[in-house]
């Protein structure tokens, strides 16, 4: 079969970085070929220079046997190629239907004609299966419906090529199911599809072949991605045998640290306590709009409290803002890194001595730029960092080193006593992933109390010494390590219709609830479970104090 896309010894160079280094390999009509690396091994870098963002710096690219040089988005649009990137590229204040046809509206008499575009997207919509109005705002619709409306428009300009990079990151499992509906379909259409992911599940479920990058090169291109065994794809990635990915250790029991008694406030339903021991990494699972993320804001002071005490080492944290939570040793590393956790123009070394240099200025006003270059220098190499410097803007750095530098954030405070980690890896691969459970059970070890939320459940299984489970906004069980099994977290997890009888010896939910099963996915802050990847799970935009 003749390749529809080739990239022959592609080259991209940044100062200080070989982003690609001489690239090669092949992908065919109607295949999903997968593109599978570390955070910064250049996948991203391809598929920018694929959609003439970027501009190769040697090799070439050919599309249907013809050799293309694209100058322009607008350029690799018009030769019909397409791109879903992490970030989507939209306009909130337009309509489904203006997105979809920016550039290409229909006319009559000389004036857009609203009703005819319209009467188009609604016909392309229900022919793919999505159910959106084509008069929404795409700033009132959720992640997943965005990005359907991303996908409807690389229909609707006839791409032959279309490129996923992270689509899943951020959507719940039932939103999921129907991207992966869709792409099987493009596929079976005879369109080329190039799919980024770190969760190899999708890649397994979706892909026919795949090439594996790492630290800006090809290492290897299976073609039948199905008789690779795993092991296999995680030692071309990573270049190293990763045999307990969760590098789990066991620890001491200690002494109750953190202690919450009845906390409460917006978006969690009724006072909420637990308590986390010394040394201990407790993790929260839950389903979408359990209110995770929530209870964690609330105990972090970045949202207000209306009830409830917090008792750290016997001494109440003020409920204040989140100056006096790390003060006291809380901090968080929040679930939106981007918006949330870094400064994305500052450099590598102004991210990580952000909080720390409120101790030590000199004459408590000048900053002490020698002891923060060697306190970066020191994090970057503990926590391998992979920057040219510690000079370099963060924006540039991979979402992996940016978690890292955020960790390096707060394991510079001194008096770190509770850190708190919101979706931790969410969008690392699985080389970074094992960097930061590392971290994680080194500072478990250090006495340090640990929180981790996340929505993968066999993270939270293979790191958490113990989990509690949250429902709809209040805590219904917790469970040890020992019993802490996917069904018994579920279980605890879904709906009471929706789950079997409770196993003998695990306390059963104290909360009873009647909605409709729902999926395991990301939560958003209030949000009912979502129905269908059609219905609007984001409620309306709330002020929120800052919590970088």
């Amino acid at each position: 079969m003749a390749a529809y896309l080739e990239f022959d010894q592609v080259c991209k160079f940044f100062p200080g970085v070989k982003a690609l280094n001489g690239v090669s390999f092949s992908a065919h009509a109607g295949q999903v070929h997968g593109l599978l690396g570390e955070n910064g091994a250049g996948k991203s870098t391809l598929l920018k220079i694929l959609g003439g963002q970027y501009k190769p710096d040697g090799g070439r690219l050919l599309v249907d046997g013809r050799e293309r040089h694209f100058h322009s988005s607008k350029e690799a649009i018009a030769a019909g190629i397409a791109i879903i990137h992490q970030e989507l590229q939209y306009v909130p204040e337009l309509t489904v239907a203006e997105n979809v046809l920016l550039g290409r509206m229909p006319t009559r008499f000389g004036f857009l004609d609203k009703q005819k575009a319209h009467r188009i997207v609604a016909e392309k919509l229900a022919a793919i299966g999505v159910d959106l109005s084509p008069s929404a705002k795409l700033a009132d619709l959720s992640i997943a419906q965005r990005q359907m409306v991303e996908i409807c428009k690389a229909i609707m300009q006839d791409a032959q090529v279309i490129a996923f990079d992270e689509p899943t990151s951020s959507l719940s499992h039932r939103e999921t199911e129907i991207l992966f509906r869709l792409v099987k379909e493009l596929r079976d259409d005879g369109r080329t599809l190039i799919y980024i992911s770190h969760r190899l599940e999708e890649l397994y479920e979706l892909c026919d072949a795949c090439t594996i990058f790492r630290d800006g090169r090809k290492i290897v291109t299976h073609e039948v991605m199905a008789d690779v065994p795993r092991e296999r794809l995680i030692s071309d990635m990573v270049g190293r045998e990763l045999t307990d990915i969760y590098d789990y250790r066991e620890r001491p029991r200690r002494e109750a640290r953190l202690q919450v008694q009845g906390l409460n406030g917006k978006h969690v339903k009724g006072p909420q306590s637990f308590v986390v021991h010394g040394g201990e990494v407790l993790g929260f699972f839950g389903l979408v709009g359990a209110g995770r993320s929530e209870l964690m804001r609330l105990l972090y002071n970045a949202d207000t409290r209306s009830g409830g005490t917090v008792l750290l080492d016997g001494v109440p944290v003020p409920a204040g803002a989140p100056a006096d939570a790390i003060a006291a040793g809380i901090v968080l590393c929040p679930e939106d890194r981007k918006e949330q956790g870094i400064l994305a123009t500052a450099s590598v070394a102004e991210n990580i001595n952000i909080s720390v240099r409120r101790n030590d200025l000199r004459g408590g006003v000048f900053l002490r730029h020698k002891r923060e270059a060697a306190l970066a220098d020191e994090f970057i190499a503990r926590l391998r960092i992979k920057t040219p410097n510690r000079r370099q803007e963060i924006r540039l750095l991979s979402g992996g080193n940016q978690q890292k530098v955020i960790l390096a954030r707060w394991l510079a405070e001194p008096g770190l006593k509770v850190l708190i980690l919101d979706e931790p890896t969410r969008g690392i691969d699985v080389g970074a992933k094992n960097d930061i459970y590392r971290i994680i059970h080194d500072v478990a070890e250090r006495g340090c109390c640990v929180i981790v939320i996340s929505s993968e459940l066999p993270e939270v299984l293979g790191i958490s010494d113990r989990v509690i489970v949250m429902r709809e906004g209040t805590i219904c069980g917790e469970l040890p390590r020992a019993q802490a099994t996917e069904t018994e977290v579920l279980r605890l997890a879904l709906p009471d219709a929706a789950v079997p009888a409770p196993t003998a010896g695990i306390a059963p939910a104290t909360a009873a609830v009647t909605s409709p099963p729902v999926a395991v996915g990301t939560r958003t802050a209030g949000a009912p479970p979502a129905p269908s990847a059609a219905t609007n799970t984001e409620p309306p935009a709330q002020p929120t104090r800052s919590i970088a």
